[in-house]
């Protein structure tokens, strides 16, 4: 049977991803001084100024707005013609330690708070993620890359990918239509950049055998997208979930993940159901895994643990199931010692994806061997 499917993806420069950088980045510095730190860090960014709130409880000081200019400055809002830049924007914080109830629980080991975490992966990329999110993802970072390298250097930081993957019997056959939203200054005029976009960021990308005379390409349908960032769209730290994760393709638990230290099993839990659900179809043990965890506040050991191989499964689900509970560490204790979780990794999970790139632990497959031998 024949069906679509889409998926997007944001560059760094996204006022969305601005925040949710923001908030990472203010993680990352408390985590360098401070394993023991606890961070719940929100974001918020329009014209002209960044709003950062949240509960911080360390030992250590940071200086938020040092990090918050040096963050932009990065992302490449260096010029103020783009009506948003590092130097001018001001940057206004409202900060507070954690509820001490919160402590309560989470001091000894227990979760930081209820809720529900999904993993997923899948055979359609190498990267054993869904294709359409993979492809918006390569080619929001190719069009960051010729930014950056100046090879087109009219780019501007903000922008947006999309494509539509046709799949038949669950298998991807085809590309039907890409989408790309390219933030530019005044100096180019729109036919040269859509001729300069398909050539050095869409067909350097796209797999040449999953394009043809069918597939649509719209770049920059307006016409002109001067305006872009947080002058054009206000931004919020944890708007982009589905960005962040499979791109829709599998379900998300609701939390997002940006700015919460890895006591908050939002995100680290999330990790570790990626992580199984990697190895066991890295391992064989089905072509398809979704695999959902949920947590008390409080307490230790998920409440549930379920694994859907969409009926791909080599052995008997349960006995996977089974396998999970004996091989991977599912308290929040285990999950960050097993992914070894408190370091200042956390901004650069913040666009792009947290999921389908090898410089994060979770995407690790060390447990096949041992998930393997439930196949003999």
């Amino acid at each position: 049977m024949k069906h679509y499917f889409t998926s997007e993806s944001v560059t760094e420069g996204h006022p969305d991803k601005v925040c949710d950088q923001v908030s990472d980045a203010v993680l990352d510095a408390v985590l360098a001084q401070d394993r023991r730190g606890r961070v719940a860090c929100e974001a918020l960014a329009t014209r002209g100024v960044i709003f950062v709130a949240g509960e911080i409880t360390t030992d250590c000081y940071v200086e938020v707005p040092k990090i918050v200019r040096n963050l932009v400055k990065d992302i490449g809002y260096d010029d103020p013609s783009m009506g948003f830049d590092y130097q001018s924007c001001g940057v206004i914080t409202a900060i507070q330690e954690q509820s001490p109830d919160i402590a309560l629980g989470v001091d000894t080991g227990g979760a930081g708070d209820q809720g529900l975490m999904f993993g997923y992966a899948c055979r359609q990329t190498k990267e054993l993620m869904p294709l359409p999110i993979m492809l918006s993802h390569k080619l929001a970072m190719r069009l960051s890359e010729v930014r950056k390298k100046k090879i087109l250097n009219y780019l501007r930081p903000d922008g947006k990918s999309q494509v539509t993957v046709e799949y038949e019997d669950n298998t991807p056959k085809r590309i039907e239509a890409v989408i790309i939203g390219a933030h530019h200054s005044p100096a180019v005029n729109t036919k040269d950049l859509r001729r300069d976009i398909q050539e050095l960021v869409i067909n350097y990308i796209l797999p040449k055998e999953l394009v043809d005379k069918r597939t649509k390409i719209f770049i920059n349908a307006t016409g002109r997208f001067e305006i872009g960032g947080p002058v054009a769209d206000t931004g919020v730290t944890g708007r982009k979930i589905i960005v962040d994760t499979y791109g829709g393709y599998a379900r998300h638990g609701g939390g997002c993940y940006s700015g919460k230290d890895p006591s908050k099993v939002d995100r680290s839990a999330s990790y570790m159901a990626r992580y199984i659900a990697k190895n066991i179809v890295a391992a064989g043990l089905c072509d398809e895994c979704e695999i959902q965890l949920s947590y008390c506040i409080g307490v230790a050991e998920p409440v549930s643990v379920n694994i859907n191989s969409f009926g791909t499964a080599k052995v008997d689900e349960g006995k996977i199931s089974s396998a999970v509970r004996d091989i991977f560490k599912l308290t929040p204790k285990g999950i960050i010692e097993e992914l070894d979780l408190l370091r200042p990794i956390y901004v650069k999970t913040a666009s792009f994806g947290h999921f389908g790139r090898d410089i994060f632990p979770w995407e690790s497959t060390d447990k096949t061997q041992e998930l393997r031998k439930l196949l003999e």
